[in-house]
Protein backbone atom coordinates (compact mmCIF):
# COMPACT_ATOMS: atom_id res chain seq x y z
CA UNK A 1 0.00 0.00 0.00
CA UNK A 2 1.48 3.52 -0.76
CA UNK A 3 0.43 6.74 0.78
CA UNK A 4 1.72 10.00 1.56
CA UNK A 5 5.46 10.57 2.21
CA UNK A 6 6.31 12.46 5.58
CA UNK A 7 8.36 16.08 5.31
CA UNK A 8 12.47 14.24 4.51
CA UNK A 9 13.30 17.61 6.72
CA UNK A 10 14.45 15.53 9.91
CA UNK A 11 14.62 11.82 12.06
CA UNK A 12 11.56 10.71 13.48
CA UNK A 13 11.27 9.71 17.25
CA UNK A 14 8.71 7.50 18.32
CA UNK A 15 8.33 6.20 22.06
CA UNK A 16 6.82 3.32 23.09
CA UNK A 17 7.82 2.23 19.60
CA UNK A 18 8.63 -1.37 20.19
CA UNK A 19 5.41 -2.60 20.15
CA UNK A 20 1.57 -2.31 18.77
CA UNK A 21 0.77 1.20 17.77
CA UNK A 22 4.29 2.42 17.88
CA UNK A 23 6.17 -0.34 16.32
CA UNK A 24 3.28 -0.20 13.46
CA UNK A 25 4.37 3.73 13.19
CA UNK A 26 7.99 3.22 12.97
CA UNK A 27 7.41 0.40 10.62
CA UNK A 28 4.89 2.44 8.09
CA UNK A 29 7.37 5.85 8.21
CA UNK A 30 10.68 3.53 7.57
CA UNK A 31 8.69 2.65 4.30
CA UNK A 32 8.43 5.63 3.51
CA UNK A 33 11.80 7.14 3.75
CA UNK A 34 11.54 8.68 7.05
CA UNK A 35 15.05 7.81 9.75
CA UNK A 36 13.47 6.53 12.78
CA UNK A 37 14.38 6.47 16.28
CA UNK A 38 12.41 3.89 18.79
CA UNK A 39 12.14 4.50 22.30
CA UNK A 40 10.94 1.45 24.40
CA UNK A 41 11.04 0.26 27.86
CA UNK A 42 11.90 -2.80 28.29
CA UNK A 43 11.39 -5.42 25.61
CA UNK A 44 14.71 -4.96 23.90
CA UNK A 45 14.27 -7.76 21.90
CA UNK A 46 10.57 -6.38 20.17
CA UNK A 47 12.46 -3.03 19.50
CA UNK A 48 15.10 -4.78 17.68
CA UNK A 49 12.93 -6.11 15.66
CA UNK A 50 10.93 -3.03 14.62
CA UNK A 51 14.74 -1.20 13.88
CA UNK A 52 15.81 -4.21 11.81
CA UNK A 53 12.40 -3.92 9.49
CA UNK A 54 12.38 -0.23 9.02
CA UNK A 55 16.72 -0.76 8.41
CA UNK A 56 15.03 -3.29 5.95
CA UNK A 57 13.50 -0.29 4.18
CA UNK A 58 16.95 1.64 3.19
CA UNK A 59 16.78 4.10 6.22
CA UNK A 60 18.75 4.57 9.43
CA UNK A 61 16.75 3.22 12.67
CA UNK A 62 18.13 2.79 16.19
CA UNK A 63 16.41 1.97 19.11
CA UNK A 64 17.01 3.74 22.64
CA UNK A 65 15.96 2.58 26.09
CA UNK A 66 14.09 4.50 28.32
CA UNK A 67 11.18 5.72 30.41
CA UNK A 68 9.66 8.85 28.85
CA UNK A 69 8.50 9.73 32.76
CA UNK A 70 12.44 10.34 33.35
CA UNK A 71 13.38 13.45 32.52
CA UNK A 72 17.11 12.33 32.35
CA UNK A 73 16.14 9.56 30.15
CA UNK A 74 14.05 11.76 27.56
CA UNK A 75 16.92 14.08 27.35
CA UNK A 76 19.25 11.10 26.57
CA UNK A 77 16.50 9.63 24.02
CA UNK A 78 16.73 13.01 21.74
CA UNK A 79 20.83 13.53 22.57
CA UNK A 80 21.08 9.91 21.18
CA UNK A 81 18.60 10.10 18.34
CA UNK A 82 20.34 13.94 17.46
CA UNK A 83 23.92 12.74 17.45
CA UNK A 84 22.84 9.57 15.28
CA UNK A 85 20.23 10.67 12.94
CA UNK A 86 20.75 14.65 12.49
CA UNK A 87 18.18 17.05 12.95
CA UNK A 88 14.87 15.92 14.29
CA UNK A 89 12.02 16.44 12.39
CA UNK A 90 9.13 14.63 14.00
CA UNK A 91 7.87 12.80 16.92
CA UNK A 92 5.27 10.54 17.73
CA UNK A 93 4.09 10.18 21.24
CA UNK A 94 3.06 6.66 21.67
CA UNK A 95 4.73 5.76 25.03
CA UNK A 96 1.53 4.86 27.00
CA UNK A 97 0.49 2.65 30.11
CA UNK A 98 -3.54 1.69 30.90
CA UNK A 99 -2.62 1.18 35.02
CA UNK A 100 -4.63 -2.13 34.68
CA UNK A 101 -8.50 -2.41 35.25
CA UNK A 102 -10.20 -0.95 38.44
CA UNK A 103 -13.07 0.55 39.72
CA UNK A 104 -11.80 4.53 40.84
CA UNK A 105 -13.12 3.56 44.54
CA UNK A 106 -10.26 1.07 44.20
CA UNK A 107 -7.42 2.17 42.27
CA UNK A 108 -4.34 2.78 44.34
CA UNK A 109 -2.53 5.76 44.09
CA UNK A 110 0.98 4.67 42.97
CA UNK A 111 -1.23 3.47 39.86
CA UNK A 112 -2.64 7.00 39.31
CA UNK A 113 0.90 8.16 40.14
CA UNK A 114 2.08 5.87 37.14
CA UNK A 115 -0.29 6.39 34.60
CA UNK A 116 -0.15 10.15 35.04
CA UNK A 117 3.55 10.32 34.86
CA UNK A 118 3.94 8.30 31.15
CA UNK A 119 0.70 9.23 29.62
CA UNK A 120 0.60 13.03 30.74
CA UNK A 121 4.21 13.95 32.09
CA UNK A 122 6.05 11.97 29.42
CA UNK A 123 4.13 13.57 26.72
CA UNK A 124 4.84 17.29 27.70
CA UNK A 125 8.46 15.96 28.27
CA UNK A 126 9.20 14.65 24.86
CA UNK A 127 7.13 17.16 22.99
CA UNK A 128 8.90 20.14 25.12
CA UNK A 129 12.12 18.33 23.86
CA UNK A 130 10.95 18.01 20.18
CA UNK A 131 10.08 21.65 20.07
CA UNK A 132 13.52 22.95 21.44
CA UNK A 133 14.77 21.53 17.93
CA UNK A 134 12.51 22.15 15.51
CA UNK A 135 10.36 25.66 16.21
CA UNK A 136 11.70 28.24 13.62
CA UNK A 137 11.68 30.44 16.71
CA UNK A 138 15.20 28.63 17.95
CA UNK A 139 16.80 28.33 14.58
CA UNK A 140 14.96 24.84 13.44
CA UNK A 141 13.31 24.00 10.33
CA UNK A 142 10.01 22.96 11.75
CA UNK A 143 7.98 19.76 11.80
CA UNK A 144 5.24 17.85 13.61
CA UNK A 145 4.19 15.90 16.66
CA UNK A 146 1.40 13.60 16.93
CA UNK A 147 0.50 12.19 19.82
CA UNK A 148 -1.43 9.02 20.75
CA UNK A 149 -4.63 9.49 22.99
CA UNK A 150 -7.43 7.36 23.14
CA UNK A 151 -11.49 7.37 22.60
CA UNK A 152 -11.61 6.58 26.30
CA UNK A 153 -11.07 10.04 26.79
CA UNK A 154 -14.34 10.74 25.63
CA UNK A 155 -15.98 7.78 26.66
CA UNK A 156 -14.64 8.22 30.38
CA UNK A 157 -13.61 4.39 30.43
CA UNK A 158 -16.57 3.63 33.36
CA UNK A 159 -15.87 0.53 35.42
CA UNK A 160 -12.30 -0.19 33.32
CA UNK A 161 -10.06 2.38 33.65
CA UNK A 162 -11.44 5.92 34.48
CA UNK A 163 -7.60 6.71 35.90
CA UNK A 164 -6.36 6.08 32.44
CA UNK A 165 -9.24 8.28 30.26
CA UNK A 166 -8.37 11.06 32.51
CA UNK A 167 -4.74 10.64 31.69
CA UNK A 168 -5.80 10.70 27.88
CA UNK A 169 -8.13 13.79 28.51
CA UNK A 170 -5.16 15.51 29.68
CA UNK A 171 -3.19 14.50 26.18
CA UNK A 172 -6.38 15.70 24.27
CA UNK A 173 -6.46 19.00 26.09
CA UNK A 174 -2.42 19.48 25.67
CA UNK A 175 -2.31 18.31 22.28
CA UNK A 176 -4.69 21.53 21.74
CA UNK A 177 -2.75 23.61 23.53
CA UNK A 178 0.85 23.09 22.20
CA UNK A 179 -0.52 23.62 18.75
CA UNK A 180 -1.78 26.91 19.58
CA UNK A 181 1.44 27.86 20.91
CA UNK A 182 4.00 26.91 18.24
CA UNK A 183 1.55 26.80 15.27
CA UNK A 184 3.50 30.23 14.22
CA UNK A 185 6.80 28.29 14.76
CA UNK A 186 6.37 25.84 11.82
CA UNK A 187 4.95 22.97 14.42
CA UNK A 188 2.18 21.34 13.66
CA UNK A 189 0.70 19.51 16.64
CA UNK A 190 -2.24 16.83 16.48
CA UNK A 191 -3.30 13.91 17.89
CA UNK A 192 -4.94 10.29 16.70
CA UNK A 193 -7.50 9.04 19.40
CA UNK A 194 -7.66 5.22 18.48
CA UNK A 195 -10.61 3.33 19.62
CA UNK A 196 -10.86 -0.87 20.14
CA UNK A 197 -7.40 -1.93 18.19
CA UNK A 198 -6.15 -5.07 18.53
CA UNK A 199 -2.95 -4.76 20.29
CA UNK A 200 -1.04 -6.01 23.37
CA UNK A 201 -2.31 -3.38 25.66
CA UNK A 202 -5.16 -5.64 26.53
CA UNK A 203 -3.47 -8.61 27.33
CA UNK A 204 -1.36 -6.01 29.69
CA UNK A 205 -4.09 -4.46 31.45
CA UNK A 206 -5.34 -8.23 32.50
CA UNK A 207 -8.00 -8.92 29.47
CA UNK A 208 -6.22 -10.11 26.00
CA UNK A 209 -10.07 -11.01 24.46
CA UNK A 210 -11.47 -7.56 24.91
CA UNK A 211 -11.02 -6.13 21.70
CA UNK A 212 -12.86 -8.99 20.07
CA UNK A 213 -15.59 -9.21 22.89
CA UNK A 214 -16.52 -5.85 22.91
CA UNK A 215 -16.04 -5.73 18.74
CA UNK A 216 -20.34 -5.73 18.43
CA UNK A 217 -20.33 -2.14 20.45
CA UNK A 218 -18.59 -0.65 17.41
CA UNK A 219 -20.47 0.52 14.38
CA UNK A 220 -18.25 -1.15 11.94
CA UNK A 221 -18.15 -4.59 13.71
CA UNK A 222 -14.83 -5.07 14.45
CA UNK A 223 -11.92 -3.69 16.16
CA UNK A 224 -8.98 -1.75 14.49
CA UNK A 225 -5.81 -2.66 13.66
CA UNK A 226 -2.50 -0.95 14.64
CA UNK A 227 -1.61 -0.30 10.66
CA UNK A 228 -4.83 1.55 10.08
CA UNK A 229 -4.35 3.88 13.33
CA UNK A 230 -0.43 4.12 11.88
CA UNK A 231 -1.91 5.34 8.53
CA UNK A 232 -3.91 8.27 10.63
CA UNK A 233 -0.29 9.35 12.29
CA UNK A 234 1.94 9.41 9.10
CA UNK A 235 -0.88 11.04 7.54
CA UNK A 236 -0.50 13.84 10.20
CA UNK A 237 3.24 13.93 9.92
CA UNK A 238 2.67 14.47 6.30
CA UNK A 239 2.63 17.63 3.41
CA UNK A 240 -0.86 16.44 2.86
CA UNK A 241 -2.37 17.85 6.31
CA UNK A 242 0.42 20.87 5.61
CA UNK A 243 -3.43 23.00 7.24
CA UNK A 244 -4.03 20.62 9.67
CA UNK A 245 -3.16 21.50 13.67
CA UNK A 246 -4.87 21.27 17.04
CA UNK A 247 -6.73 18.56 15.77
CA UNK A 248 -7.99 14.86 17.28
CA UNK A 249 -8.65 12.22 14.53
CA UNK A 250 -10.81 9.91 15.51
CA UNK A 251 -9.64 6.43 14.26
CA UNK A 252 -12.45 3.74 16.16
CA UNK A 253 -14.55 2.54 13.39
CA UNK A 254 -17.63 4.33 14.51
CA UNK A 255 -17.54 4.03 18.22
Amino acid sequence: MTGPAPPRRGALVVTGGGRGIGAAVARLAAARGLDVAVNYLSDHAAAAEAVRDACASGVRALAVAGDVAREDDVLRLFATAEAQLGPIGGLVNCAGVTGGFSRVEEVAADTIARVLAVNVTGTILCAREAVRRMSTRRGGAGGAIVNVSSRAARLGGAGEWVHYAASKGAVDTFTVGLAREVAAEGIRVNAVSPGLVDTGLHAVAGDPGRARRLAPSIPMGRPGTTREVAEGVLWLLSPESSYVTGAILDIAGGR
